[in-house]
């Protein structure tokens, strides 16, 4: 079967069409160019060439007006510390700046014009406009949660309540997130030291809660009402989303309940199985934020 738009001339023919080497060579480049440019992003060596070569980052050690401020206490920590408050974008490292890379290097095999391309990145940033504000607010949100004591009351909370359950509510929390914001990003800046600190307090291993965050909000995703208004939106089934919200929703919460079983097995079972680092993963959580160039306080 072969699928045409309707303004397409010959939309009604089911002749066969032949294409060259050449031509089909250079349909399917701007995927083949994204997935070597992405492939050499996300290597080591590439970001430390940027970083301890090119020094092309911006670093802010002491961010003016909170930086030395606020302090930690117990039972966060045994001892009294001051909670720095830095800034560091990895502008050059970034995915955006490497899809941008790859969109620029599509024009000029594809021989877009460079008004036609600033005309589509006009249209594209309108029709994101909302969808980064918001990112940034709920960014902005996950800062102010952690540098006013919001985050680390909540997971001394579900410490004192769930206990060592709290693997079995350490993926939900990233489903609902997801499902409430619409981002895995967002859930993990507004969650994301939240699961930490429960995993402190609980004995549990930090990487393990902040990854069950992840993998519960892809879960999450399946039902989210942005995600699937977007997608209605885009494929012209506007009015459908409640069916496509009860159709999905099944699946949702059975690949939540899949990573519950798998989170429970590596907390109880085989804890020894992801090695013990604190801060791991909350670095984690801040290399999939810097894809909309943020950091997360660590």
């Amino acid at each position: 079967m072969i699928w045409q738009f309707a303004h397409d001339s010959n939309h009604t023919s089911h002749a066969k069409p032949s294409y060259t080497r050449r031509q089909v060579l250079t349909a399917w480049s701007p995927y083949l160019l994204l997935m070597t440019i992405m492939s050499l992003w996300g290597t080591p060596a590439f970001a430390r060439f940027v970083q301890n070569k090119l020094h092309w980052v911006l670093n802010i050690p002491h961010w003016p007006g909170l930086d030395g401020i606020v302090y930690r206490t117990a039972p966060i920590v045994a001892v009294p510390t001051m909670y720095a408050a830095s800034y560091r974008w990895d502008f050059l490292t970034a995915p955006g700046t490497g899809m941008l890379i790859c969109a620029i290097a599509t024009m000029a095999i594809l021989r877009i014009s460079p008004s036609r391309g600033l005309k589509v990145f006009r249209a594209t940033c309108n029709q994101l406009v909302f969808a980064l504000v918001t990112l940034a607010a709920v960014v902005g949100i996950g800062y102010l949660s952690n540098y006013s004591g919001m985050s680390y009351t909540l997971g001394l909370a579900c410490a004192y309540y769930a206990g060592k359950l709290f693997p079995i509510v350490s993926p939900a929390i990233g489903w609902l997130g997801v499902f409430l914001t619409g981002s895995v990003t967002s859930s993990a800046a507004l969650f994301g030291k939240l699961q930490q600190v429960t995993a402190t307090q609980t004995g549990l291993n930090p990487v393990l809660t902040t990854s069950a965050n992840l993998f519960g909000g892809v879960a999450g995703k399946l039902i989210s009402p942005q995600s699937i208004a977007i997608a209605c939106a885009a494929t012209g089934l506007v009015g459908k989303e409640p069916d496509i919200f009860c159709h999905t929703i099944k699946y949702s919460l059975a690949l939540l309940g899949v990573i519950v079983l798998i989170v429970l097995l590596e907390a109880w079972v085989v804890p020894g199985v992801i090695p013990l680092d604190p801060k791991a993963g909350m670095k984690h959580l801040a290399f999939l934020v810097s894809g909309a160039a943020m950091r997360l306080p660590v």
